[in-house]
């Protein structure tokens, strides 16, 4: 049986896309098949062959395109960017009514590739395979990995690397960087066509609002504010939060210099190129806000023929992101350490809990996880340990404890079981599939793709997955791999 596919972004006109075929590889080989993933977008596994997922065979019904956008590379303003290795092959529509995407990454050059060879290696891939369906199974909205080829050839970088495909699966590949690719155009036309589209594939609620452009700002505002806020109560670092790697639909996308953090430090970052520490873990909700500014000058001219009016309007609309965000934020931090019900002081509670992490460097996921098991034993030696300075968790547990008088403690540490995952995908158990799949062995990689599916499940036989990393291990710096 084909793939049904049903291409609504390649009925838009040319000057969105660039029409392109992937570029053949020598000797495709499959290493891993997201079975449950193809069954949920409605697509039949046989028809998704390595031939197909390398891109060596266009499938019927594919019309093969490199989207265009642009954005602001680290508060620079680059007016053509576009996919660089990667191709939308075409878009099918599941079971559950929503569209998605399936796109080929690191399938040759494109248009955009302003001299790049358009190809990935083995390891960013893999990177990127096992971050997204970790996310998927934390409950974070992201793209997702329907397979990973490699392609028999080899992919020079920094050294000589066995070359790989990735086939992502997304919502769409819309970003903020599409719709200033046409602002800084003038063409308010196709900001007209891109935003109907939009609101027709991802915010229907909007087209029967007085005024739809402001409606779908509206939408995006809110969707990142949840979102956002949701990567940092797993302590999750994007690392490079360019307008262009920022999706309209409110999904994760771009997985490259990605990471969670061990020891706890507000200001961490990982991503190499990021000196200035623009996209630090805390600077993220900052960086969401000033991108979805960038995304509302380009609908200006969609909200209202009066300029004063439309700024008037959607500057009112980005306004309610820092008490959205913080709303989602406190709330999950809240969730975190047990408390149900809000009430005033809780914000304080919160805070006072993570300025002391931050002084003493205490594993993020792990500190969760044992003050978890405390409510439940009512010994909190474990997660007292973790702390240069035991006294300042004293300090904050005796106001802590004081909010449970009286409450079932089984019953919450349920509720922050369900919140506190055992297990995300540390850094160096990352590095440590990479290394083994540059020469050729996958079991690494299968093996923390298992434990990974099951985040919030104690799992004793792989009880190693939890621990932070040795000395040595520890990963200081990420790279994209482009």
């Amino acid at each position: 049986m084909p793939v049904a596919f049903d291409n609504s972004y390649a009925r838009l006109p040319e000057r969105f896309y660039s029409r392109q075929d992937p570029t053949p590889v020598t000797a495709p080989a499959l290493v891993r098949f997201n079975s449950t993933l193809a069954a949920e977008i409605g697509v039949p596994a046989e028809a998704l062959d390595p031939e197909m997922l390398s891109g060596n065979r266009i499938p019927a019904g594919a019309e093969p395109i490199a989207l265009a956008y642009a954005g602001h590379q680290f508060g620079h303003f680059v007016p053509q960017l576009g996919d660089g290795r990667a191709i939308l092959l075409g878009e099918v529509v599941g079971l559950d009514g929503i569209r998605r995407d399936i796109q080929l990454k690191g399938s040759g050059p494109t248009f955009f590739s302003r001299d790049g060879d358009g190809r990935a290696a083995i390891g960013p891939v893999l990177r990127e395979f096992v971050v997204s369906e970790a996310m998927e199974a934390l409950g974070i909205p992201t793209t997702r990995a329907l397979a990973v080829v490699t392609t028999g050839e080899q992919i020079i970088r920094e050294q000589i690397l066995p070359g790989a495909v990735l086939a992502r699966v997304a919502q769409s590949h819309i970003r903020i960087g599409t719709f200033q690719y046409h602002h800084v155009r003038r063409d308010e036309e196709a900001l007209r066509l891109l935003a109907d589209h939009v609101i027709e594939r991802h915010y229907p609620e909007a087209i029967t609002a007085a005024k739809p452009a402001l409606a779908l700002l509206e939408g995006v505002v809110k969707r990142q504010a949840a979102l956002v806020a949701r990567w940092m109560q797993v302590g999750f670092i994007h690392g490079v939060m360019n307008t262009d790697n920022m999706s309209i639909a409110g999904e994760t996308i771009d997985y490259g210099p990605c990471a969670f953090m061990d020891g706890f430090q507000p200001g961490r970052v990982f991503s190499f190129i990021d000196r200035q520490g623009r996209y630090a873990w805390d600077n993220q909700p900052r960086i969401a806000h000033w991108n979805l500014s960038q995304f509302a000058q380009t609908v200006l001219p969609l909200i209202s023929e009066d300029r004063e009016e439309a700024t008037r309007e959607a500057q009112t609309v980005l306004d309610t992101f820092p008490k959205a965000y913080s709303q989602h934020y406190l709330r999950g931090f809240m969730a975190k350490i047990g408390l149900l019900a809000d009430r005033p002081e809780d914000s304080d509670l919160v805070k006072e809990l993570l300025r002391a992490m931050a002084e003493n460097e205490v594993d993020f996921t792990l500190f969760f996880r044992h003050l978890t098991d405390s409510v439940e034993t009512g010994d909190d030696g474990a997660v007292r340990a973790m702390f240069k300075n035991p006294e300042r968790f004293d300090s904050w547990a005796a106001t802590w404890r004081e909010r449970f008088t009286g409450d079932d403690a089984q019953a919450r540490a349920a509720a922050m079981r369900a919140v506190n995952p055992v297990f995300i995908p540390r850094n160096h158990r990352l590095e440590e599939v990479i290394a083994a799949a540059n020469i050729g062995d996958y079991a690494p990689f299968e093996r923390l793709l298992a434990v990974l599916a099951r985040p919030y499940e104690k799992q004793p036989e792989n009880a190693t997955y939890e621990d932070p990393p040795k000395p040595h291990e520890v990963v200081h710096a990420t790279f994209c791999g482009t």
